[in-house]
């Protein structure tokens, strides 16, 4: 397990140490989100008003469609992101909408047969089985779930069957699965972040400022980029961000995670600066964080798009396994020294069984007084390492460090310069600059 610094701030979201407190305030922000980025109250059992139809209720709007997931009755209509409900029971439909705000989804509600354009856009549609009736003959398509309250009979799976469902559930016994489901269709199904783990190969090597440096550049090229620190016995990428003061929640508060985790939730929930969101670690007391956690808290990260940056530890245990399965490709920073070398070798080969990708980036050490030293790509050969280039040293980093500047701000610096390189080779599109 990490063993984590939990908080020892002012209190908030940045000073609690209670890892179900942190869930709650995720909760908090998925259930009050919109698809749009405005906040939304969570549902509330009882009548409902109508979006732009102040004082209609649920009742006195059956047989139309309404978004659910707006604040305020004179909101405009906008598209919505999330599945279509077709229900006309009341209980059920409460059931869903609280399953929606769970899944950070805005939800269409109609009470009757649905036009055939909602019918065949919606990215989901939800069916209570009171409503399996009425859309016979309303055509087949993918992604129709049945939803019952009552408990699972043959009847069950006969509307199943007549309305061409994927799926037939009852609540709450199904609830997990369909709130991952929603989440799904809520958050997209892009194409997921390139994860890129750093690690040293030995200790001091450089791995979190190449770390920092490279999610400085992807943020400046303009992609969706996540920073994320693995390393607990590590100094704390925020302090080398320059965020250790910035508000948002670190790790002691995923403590408690065990399923799905938002990502756009995540995201929200994390402290932002540069142009990127980072999870680090903080500096209290250790807390311990299961790696049932970690895999939640990094599923989600991928799943948002974009890069998602890495700081590995050295050391292995279940948490870095289950940070290393996440990734795409790893970086291992080597100084061009034998000791160094040797100690590379030994963490290479117990990374191989378990990357696929892992390259060698060097940095040089001082030449002897005949000018020579070790050449980067014969490092990554005695390493049998595919070679990633050079991390040049940055004689003005101290300095900058010092009055809060991070890795790789300088666009001209050579961390950046190196940076900028490295993500043009691997991310697919012009000049790398593909979200």
């Amino acid at each position: 397990m990490f063993g984590i610094r939990g908080f020892n701030r002012n209190p908030g979201t940045r000073g609690t140490t209670d890892g179900s407190r942190g869930l709650e305030i995720v909760k908090d922000i998925v259930a009050r989100r919109g698809a749009d980025g405005e906040r939304a109250g969570p549902p509330r059992s009882g009548p409902r008003a109508r979006p732009g139809h102040p004082g209609r209720t649920r009742s006195e709007a059956a047989g139309g469609t309404r978004v659910v997931g707006r604040r305020g009755a004179d909101a405009a209509p906008v598209e919505p992101v999330g599945p279509l409900i077709l229900t006309e029971d009341g209980a059920l439909l409460d059931d869903l909408l609280r399953l929606c705000a769970a899944a950070g989804a805005r939800a269409q509600v109609r009470h009757g047969p649905p036009d055939r354009d909602r019918w065949e856009s919606a990215p989901l549609v939800i069916v209570g089985d009171d409503a399996a009736a009425r859309l016979r003959g309303s055509g087949r398509r993918r992604g129709v779930v049945l939803v019952s309250r009552a408990p699972e009979s043959p009847e069950l799976w006969r509307h199943a069957v007549e309305v061409g469902a994927d799926h037939a559930l009852v609540l709450p016994d199904g609830e997990k699965w369909l709130v991952d489901r929603i989440a799904d269709v809520a958050e997209g199904a892009g194409c997921p972040a390139l994860t890129v783990g750093v690690l040293g190969g030995s200790g001091g090597a450089g791995a979190s400022t190449l770390a920092c440096a490279l999610a400085l550049t992807s943020a400046r090229a303009g992609r969706r980029t996540l920073l994320v620190d693995a390393d607990p016995l590590g100094g704390g990428l925020d302090v080398m961000l320059g965020a250790e003061e910035a508000e948002g929640l670190r790790w002691p508060a995923f403590a408690g995670s065990r399923g799905r985790v938002g990502g756009g939730a995540l995201e929200e929930a994390l402290p932002a600066l540069h142009g990127l969101r980072v999870l680090s670690w903080d500096r209290g007391e250790p807390v311990p964080v299961p790696a049932q956690a970690v895999r939640a808290v990094l599923a989600a990260a991928r799943r948002g798009g974009g890069s998602v940056v890495v700081d590995l530890p050295r050391h292995a245990d279940d948490n870095a396994s289950e940070a290393l399965a996440q990734l795409d490709l790893a970086l291992i920073v080597v100084p061009a020294t034998l000791p160094a070398v040797a100690a590379a070798g030994r963490t290479a080969a117990a990374l191989r069984p378990v990357l696929r990708d892992l390259r060698a980036v060097v940095r040089p050490a001082r030449r002897d007084r005949s000018g020579r030293g070790p050449d980067g790509a014969e490092v990554a050969r005695l390493l049998g390492l595919p070679y990633a280039g050079e991390l040049p040293h940055d004689p003005g980093l101290p300095a900058a460090q010092d009055t809060g500047r991070p890795p790789g701000h300088d666009p001209r610096g050579p961390l950046a310069r190196f940076g900028t390189a490295f993500w043009q080779q691997v991310v697919p599109g012009p000049d790398g600059a593909t979200a």
